[in-house]
């Protein structure tokens, strides 16, 4: 699961445990919401973790350029 599907999750999870005003004998909506909360926070913070980092994908394996400036020079200014 990413962040979308445990936005998702969030979202539902909140409208069962809040808005909803209906029974039922056999399942207790609000704690379904609730469970559908944690369920999607735990599903957020899981896709941060394997992410790398919080600054995005990829953030710690990007490829880094170094410039060759050529040979040292020598005393008077100019390469040995």
């Amino acid at each position: 699961m990413g962040l979308g599907v445990g936005i998702f999750l969030i979202a539902v999870g909140a409208i069962l445990a809040f808005a909803v005003n209906s029974t039922s004998g056999a399942v207790d909506i609000h704690t379904v919401g609730w469970i559908l909360m944690g369920v999607g926070l735990a599903s957020i913070l899981l896709a941060m973790l394997f992410w790398q980092s919080w600054a995005g994908p990829g953030y710690w394996s990007r490829r880094r350029t170094y410039i060759d400036e050529g040979p040292p020079a020598g005393p008077a200014g100019r390469p040995y």
